[in-house]
């Protein structure tokens, strides 16, 4: 029999369901990108290709294959369709069919997540069913996040830890520290003591920090950030370090009389931080602290994912560490490389 003509998406059974599979895709794409997964140059346009072409054929099927109705018979006659083609455009192989797989489980995964709905397990079956694609390629599809070695990490809170008093210091130095240098420092302390991204730190206000208790010995324990781009509102821990550098800078912010509600404003007045200037204060503050000109460096990215990695190792369940950090639980999968382990004051 020959093969049927695939449909352009304006000719799909129903533009209805091909709404509903490219908004599924640009959540989750939204997502990945706030936290820094898709770093790679033509990451975005490859895998939307992918999300599509999969779309494409799921509309042309009769009745149609939803994102509501998939199972593990539709994956089986998707890869009976295409394996094997002569046409490299259309031959579905092992380790593209791997890299497919992963991508629909990630994107229906995060898509239940949105809408409360029950998550579909039928892309992890197919994979679990099929050894020839699930050992298709010993590698990743990503590249492990970068992470900084122990010696930097504890280079980094050295230095970030020298803007907040210490007992047996003078204080003539960190009354002379200008209040947006402290503020720069107390918001690399908190992506890499609390696993924030930037977006994060940029949206946290006055209320995000939750104290141990009242009194002059109450300190910081815990963050409450608020939803920001398609992220939810969620909680995370904060080391005690960073908490200690947060409690200096909630104090100095009141002395200086700084407006608004957001936590790390940009100016006096309490206007927002927007992205590029607080990424060249990051960047700014990386380079002081000598860590910020390593071959590879993937930028203050690299202080959310040691956080990921560290809380890890030290035995935080993926599902809670993926709700600390706002990311779906199978998005902990690539912190499972072995590497060096961070250092354990993080």
């Amino acid at each position: 029999m020959p093969d049927q003509p695939v449909p352009s998406p304006v000719t799909a059974p129903s533009s209805r369901h091909w709404t509903s599979f490219r908004q599924a895709f640009d959540a989750w794409l939204a997502d990945q990108q706030n936290a820094g997964v898709l770093r790679r140059p033509g990451a975005h346009e490859v895998y939307q290709a992918m999300w599509d072409s999969f779309a494409t054929w799921c509309l042309s099927q009769s009745p149609p294959v939803t994102i509501r109705n998939l199972h593990l018979q539709d994956l089986q006659a998707f890869q009976a369709a295409r394996y094997g083609r002569k046409s490299s455009d259309q031959s579905l192989s092992p380790r593209y069919a791997l890299r497919l797989s992963r991508l629909i489980e990630r994107v229906l995964g995060h898509h239940a997540s949105r809408t409360a709905s029950r998550p579909n397990r039928a892309p992890g079956d197919w994979i679990r069913a099929n050894p020839t694609v699930r050992y298709a390629e010993a590698g990743r599809e990503d590249p492990p996040p970068e992470v900084l070695s122990p010696a930097e990490a504890r280079q980094l809170v050295a230095y970030l830890s020298e803007a907040r008093p210490r007992p047996g210091r003078a204080t003539a130095a960190l009354d002379a520290l200008p209040w947006q240098d402290l503020r720069n420092r107390t918001s690399v302390a908190l992506q890499l003591g609390a696993g924030l991204a930037p977006g994060d730190v940029r949206a946290l206000t006055l209320a995000s920090p939750v104290r141990n208790g009242v009194g002059p010995q109450a300190r910081p324990w815990l963050l409450r950030v608020p939803a920001n781009g398609t992220v939810r509102a969620r909680e995370t821990p904060i080391a005690p370090w960073a908490a200690e550098l947060l409690h200096h800078w909630l104090e100095v912010r009141s002395a200086a009389r700084i407006a608004g509600d957001f936590l790390f404003p940009s100016t006096r007045t309490g206007k927002p931080w927007l992205a590029d200037s607080q990424y060249q204060c990051a960047r700014k503050v990386l380079d002081a602290a000598g860590i910020g000109q390593r071959p590879g460096a993937g930028g203050s990215y690299r202080l959310r994912h040691t956080f990921a990695v560290r809380q890890l190792r030290r035995g935080t369940s993926p599902d809670l560490l993926a709700r600390w950090l706002g990311v779906e639980p199978v998005e902990m999968k690539r912190y499972e490389s072995p590497g060096p382990a961070p250092a354990p004051v993080i």
